[in-house]
């Protein structure tokens, strides 16, 4: 309760602070009136009128005939500004009359009063000067800081701002760009490669997109753009839904990559890209083979490299286009050596192989170990990718198969996976498949 009629008594004197709303509300105590009639009353746009109505609220109300009258929060309030109005004017004491000692005192109140106001006024003064002196100093800040990233985005040697400027071509000075992170790290499953994560937000005006560049060995790996918000203005590689435009820019970055990467591999990856057509979905060069797929305003690039009929899926720069612009770039060739390209297991010979060790296989899950479980005949997934077998960057030709369960068992298991060395036949590995943590 007490708390409304504060609401009330604020939204009163907040409303009543303007002279002509003032001078409203008196008219309508007198009688109703048009909003013609005020507008005589007052000599003020009809603009300002309509705000002054809009803003008194609750203090007056418009009649069906148009008129506006007083609410009885209005004649309260009315009655209110009267009561200020009226109040009687107090009798005041003549200076002259007052004692000596008065007087006396009265007229050292004054110096003082008049000493600290010009103390106030002298540190007012200071201070304004000091705010003012602040903000030019910190004008100058963020204009040398402009011109210094300026600088830096223009005459960079960092690798990261480099591609991004010379392959993706991204025109950085177009954009408010931010370091969010740079991450080193020895990663000892990768052989001991270096690896460096830079992480950027890229910021131009309604759209915005987060950047990563990976190095690993000093080497360029991975490029990734995440769009968060809007389709900036200067974006990157931007593409058409046709073979000839995404052949001709996949072309172009390639170029541009030899620029900063000097990799045999791009040399023959350029020639077999300039013998594509339409018709090449897939298209074999030498050791390198192109794979291709579009979809609407999306488009995939797979440069692979192949040996003897075995390709190394892993060994390979892929491109991914989504909503016509670049999205990922990445670069693996360089990472990988081939151990062999022997491959003595067929893909039939490899699924009994799977079917064979998955007879003696069991699992625990939660407890309880599982050894009986039948496998169906079909389904059956074969999936041939050489991958590293010793060595963490030598790739030898294998083969994954997956064997499907005829029910759900024990941990979510479904299925049972079983890696093949395809130069071998030796089992690699075999795991129960499922979406809950099995061993």
């Amino acid at each position: 309760m007490g708390d409304s009629l504060e609401e009330k008594y604020s939204t009163m004197f907040s409303s009543l602070k303007h002279p002509a709303r003032r001078k409203i509300l008196k008219m309508l105590s007198e009688r109703s009136m048009t909003f013609s009639e005020m507008l005589d009353k007052l000599e003020i746009p009809g603009s300002h009128l309509t705000y002054h109505l809009e803003t008194l609220g609750e203090f007056v109300v418009k009649k069906e005939d148009g008129q506006y009258k007083l609410s009885s929060f209005g004649e309260a309030s009315v009655s209110a500004m009267k009561g200020i109005e009226e109040v009687p004017s107090i009798q005041t004491i003549k200076f002259s009359s007052l004692p000596l000692r008065w007087k006396s005192l009265f007229a050292l109140f004054i110096i003082f009063t008049l000493l600290f106001a010009s103390l106030s006024y002298v540190q007012y003064a200071s201070f304004n000067q000091l705010s003012k002196d602040y903000e030019l100093l910190q004008d100058d800040f963020e204009r040398i800081k402009a011109q210094n990233q300026q600088l830096l985005l223009e005459n960079t040697t960092d690798k990261s701002l480099i591609f991004l400027r010379s392959v993706v071509q991204i025109d950085l000075t177009q954009y408010q760009v931010t370091l969010l992170s740079r991450t080193v790290e020895e990663r000892h499953d990768l052989g001991g490669m270096v690896e460096e994560i830079f992480k950027y937000s890229l910021i131009d005006g309604d759209s915005k997109m987060d950047i990563v560049v990976r190095f690993r060995n000093n080497h360029f790996s991975l490029y990734q753009l995440s769009i968060l918000e809007g389709f900036p203005p200067y974006a990157p590689k931007y593409v058409l839904s046709e073979f000839k435009d995404i052949i001709e820019v996949t072309i172009d970055i390639i170029e541009s990559y030899k620029s900063i990467i000097n990799e045999p591999y791009l040399e023959e990856i350029s020639r077999l890209l300039a013998s594509a057509n339409e018709t090449s979905t897939e298209l074999t060069l030498g050791n390198t083979k192109l794979k291709m797929a579009i979809n609407g305003d999306n488009a995939e690039i797979f440069l692979l490299y192949t040996e003897n009929g075995v390709d190394f899926a892993a060994k390979s720069l892929h491109l991914v286009f989504k909503n016509h612009a670049l999205q990922e770039l990445s670069d693996d060739w360089f990472r990988y050596k081939v151990g062999n390209t022997q491959v003595n297991v067929s893909e039939e010979e490899a699924i009994q192989i799977a079917r064979n060790a998955a007879e003696n296989f069991e699992w625990n899950a939660s407890g309880v170990q599982v050894s009986d479980f039948d496998i169906l005949n079909e389904p059956v997934s074969a999936l041939f990718f050489p991958h590293p077998r010793t060595d963490p960057l030598t790739l030898i030709p294998y083969w994954y198969i997956t064997l499907y369960l005829d029910r759900v068992y024990p941990g979510g298991v479904t299925s049972i996976a079983v890696g093949v060395w395809a130069d071998t036949g030796v089992v690699s590995n075999i795991q129960a498949l499922s979406g809950q943590a099995v061993t």
